[in-house]
């Protein structure tokens, strides 16, 4: 909500407005790599909601720490207008109702919101596949010139109190009722220009992934213990945050649009948040340990499987041009279990975890099988990484595994039996051309990785060459590739 003048907005739909709030008009709404915006008008002054979700790929702390900025900033339109925001959170955000506890805290001038779950064990999450170990972190800070008030307690009390008044109470409450609320607000005073404040919302996990039975902790926590530290400082880095996202959202924009027009970069600035916000980056929990970094991906939107090698391969085009050490983390996971010699197959694994946050791997062998798929993704992949970073270190480390996985190509990538490909929902088939592209790509990408080692280069490329010129998987017209 906003107040202005004593009168009461509600912005974005207010659930439930106390009487006599009325609602706010929305004027504009725009998106970048990293930000959401939404102008509005309350009365006569302007307010902007700003959501902003830093995407750093070199900068592990701040992209490994799981909040979001709202800034919300209002400009008076003529003379001086006194003006107050309020923000509040329900336990929806915990994934569940009925069983959260609220802790109240405060560090210097920071003011912290917790909600947990009340005796939720580590990695539980609900139907829907949200945490419930973790901690939903609400925080905010009073500028120079505002003063912040918060209060917990039922909706329609807490809500009617800001409306009326413009302050909360200050009563925290130790004990949740089911449909209560967090809030705080922020009195920006009477002022003729505009003033922002800055709020931190987000949901922190002590440990975020279970690797073969090992908690994982974010990589902030090398530094920053708990998340009101972690909350502090990302409060404190705002600006410099800003700065960098600034940055990313015109390069990105004006390279996308440079390639392939506006339209293009409406989808690759879209795509931006949520390739790295179903990212988590990693370090071991019990050591902390800086130098072993590992990178977990979420099957979002269907099965919520963990670093599925076919989720990855069209994830990685972003991280090659953005930071290709990413390549390189979010493999490691599952090239260090195949190497172990627990999964049983032949062929490259498709996944590392039937349920996120779990990587607790398929020893029985009985992960969703898409042989070709898989195989060849994880030497396309390998050889981005190699070719982006320009170091062969990592690949030659690892060039036992992929050699297996080239020779599995060699004899099962042109003729291929029935499977399933990343095209999954069409079920099994037999001799799919786009299986045998890719089996030859990946053999001409292990090729190319190790100096045309034992001409596997030459192999695929006499694949590619029967697919087309031979016409084995185009019409008799090569005027088109056949299913």
């Amino acid at each position: 909500m906003a107040r202005v003048n004593g009168q009461a907005f509600s912005l974005l739909g207010l659930p439930s407005p106390p009487g006599g709030v009325r609602e706010a008009t929305i004027v504009n709404a725009e998106y970048t790599a990293t930000h959401t915006v939404f102008s509005l008008l309350a009365g006569n002054v302007s307010i902007k909601l700003d959501f902003l979700s830093p995407v750093s790929p070199g900068n592990y702390i701040r992209q490994s720490l799981p909040f979001s900025y709202l800034t919300i900033t209002a400009a008076p339109a003529t003379g001086d207008d006194d003006i107050q925001v309020y923000v509040d959170l329900d336990e929806t955000w915990t994934g569940q109702s009925g069983s959260t506890g609220t802790i109240f805290s405060t560090s210097d001038v920071t003011s912290v919101f917790r909600l947990v779950v009340d005796g939720a064990e580590r990695y539980t999450q609900n139907a829907m596949d949200q945490a419930l170990w973790g901690e939903v972190v609400f925080a905010s800070r009073p500028s120079n010139s505002t003063r912040l008030t918060a209060q917990s307690g039922d909706p329609a009390s807490v809500r009617s109190l800001f409306a009326n008044n413009g302050t909360l109470s200050g009563s925290v409450i130790g004990k949740y009722e089911a449909g209560d609320v967090v809030a705080i607000a922020q009195d920006l005073g009477s002022t003729a220009s505009a003033a922002s404040v800055t709020y931190a919302i987000g949901y922190a996990r002590d440990a975020a992934v279970n690797y073969l039975g090992d908690a994982r902790a974010s990589y902030y926590s090398a530094t920053y213990n708990g998340s009101i530290a972690a909350a502090v400082h990302f409060l404190d880095d705002y600006a410099d945050a800003e700065a960098e996202a600034s940055t990313m959202d015109s390069d990105i924009d004006s390279k996308a649009t440079s390639a392939a027009g506006a339209n293009y970069s409406d989808i690759v600035i879209l795509s931006v948040r949520q390739a790295y916000g179903a990212a988590d980056l990693t370090i071991p929990a019990d050591t902390l340990d800086t130098s072993d970094v590992t990178l977990f991906l979420k099957e979002i939107s269907s099965d919520g499987n963990v670093n599925t090698v076919d989720v990855i391969y069209p994830t990685f085009p972003i991280f090659y041009v953005l930071d290709p050490e990413y390549i390189r983390l979010v493999l490691e996971p599952v090239v260090q279990y195949l190497e172990m010699g627990r999964w049983p197959q032949p062929w490259t694994i498709h996944d590392i975890g039937s349920s996120y946050p779990n990587a607790t791997g398929h020893d029985d062998g009985q992960a969703e099988q898409q042989p070709i798929e898989e195989t060849g993704n994880i030497l396309i992949l390998a050889y981005a990484y190699t070719k982006a970073s320009g170091s062969s270190t990592w690949a030659n480390s690892h060039r036992a595994l992929f050699q297996s996985y080239a020779n599995y190509l060699v004899t099962n990538g042109l003729n291929i039996a029935s499977q399933l490909s990343t095209d999954d929902g069409a079920g099994p088939l037999p001799n799919q051309t786009n299986l045998a592209i890719k089996a030859a790509v990946g053999l001409t990408a292990f090729g190319a990785m190790y100096d045309d080692a034992d001409n596997y280069t030459a192999i695929g490329k006499q694949y590619a060459n029967e697919l087309y010129n031979s016409s084995l998987a185009t019409d008799a017209g090569k005027t088109h590739f056949l299913l």
